[in-house]
């Protein structure tokens, strides 16, 4: 049974792939105190819990439930340490995809996944960790991702006027906070800009760490980060003028290469 269990949860764009890089990166020299599931374990999770999140149906929710417990049990034995579990689409998809307008899903999965946690081990703590962004820095984020994996044709304008509401991070913490029964933590990425490990960091300090090996655990570069403004914009267009996603990936990829050819 694991001592702890982190619910790492998102949101997207607040520097989860670079949270999970660094866990990645120090892995060996945390061994010995946090166990990591990563969203490249928890494939067939992550695909229920963008379903549910889209459909909102108890099926889908059967399979978010049945997945995660199969997750847990599955675990090895760690009486000693940790257990992180991290993907932002433990909350489901990003907002603006399809017709998804926000974060409502969150609270009912993380419901879910602390009452599994709680009936498989419960003499374990159990505790969320967040990470938010400021709403503007979120939304541009979020609208450049969907431009360039997606075939988004909002213009920026256009989306933030539309998804403002999902950009309350804040506002959606306070509101797992009041129907999850768990501790729920967060921490800004523009507050954790400073920090030798970033939104890593706050994390790690759940896990009781020892002070020396803090010391030695390194930070990877940033990951999954903006393109530039004039690539966003031929990818804009790339999304109103082909047909199909994959005339648009294409595009998209003979973009890319030519950029970095230069």
């Amino acid at each position: 049974m694991p001592r702890r269990i982190i619910l790492h949860a998102g949101f997207h764009k607040t520097g989860t792939t670079t949270l999970q890089a660094t866990l990645r990166e120090n892995r060996a020299a945390l061994k010995k105190h946090i166990a990591l599931r990563l969203r490249w374990h928890l494939k067939d999770l992550l695909s229920a819990t963008r379903g549910y999140s889209t459909w909102r149906d108890p099926l889908t929710m059967l399979k978010v439930q049945d997945r995660f417990e199969a997750m847990l049990n599955e675990l090895p034995g760690m009486p000693r340490r940790s257990l992180i579990i991290s993907s932002e689409e433990l909350c489901g998809h990003l907002p603006g995809r399809g017709d998804l307008m926000d974060y409502s899903a969150a609270p009912v999965l993380l419901y879910a996944f602390w009452d599994s946690a709680r009936q498989r081990f419960p003499k374990a703590d159990i505790l969320i960790y967040l990470t938010t962004r400021a709403s503007g820095a979120w939304l541009r984020s979020a609208w450049a991702e969907h431009v360039k994996s997606s075939g988004m044709t909002l213009d920026y304008p256009a989306f933030e006027t539309k998804y403002a509401a999902a950009a309350k991070l804040e506002e959606m913490v306070q509101e797992i906070a009041s129907r999850v029964p768990a501790p729920v933590h967060h921490a800004a990425l523009e507050d954790c800009a400073d920090l030798p490990l970033g939104t890593a960091d706050p994390l790690l300090d759940l896990c009781d760490i020892p002070l020396a090996l803090r010391g030695t655990l390194h930070a990877p570069p940033p990951a999954n980060t903006r393109l530039e403004d004039d690539i966003l914009r031929q990818m804009l267009q790339i999304n109103r003028t082909h047909d199909g996603a994959e005339a648009r990936n294409a595009a998209k990829a003979a973009l890319l290469n030519k950029v970095q050819d230069k």
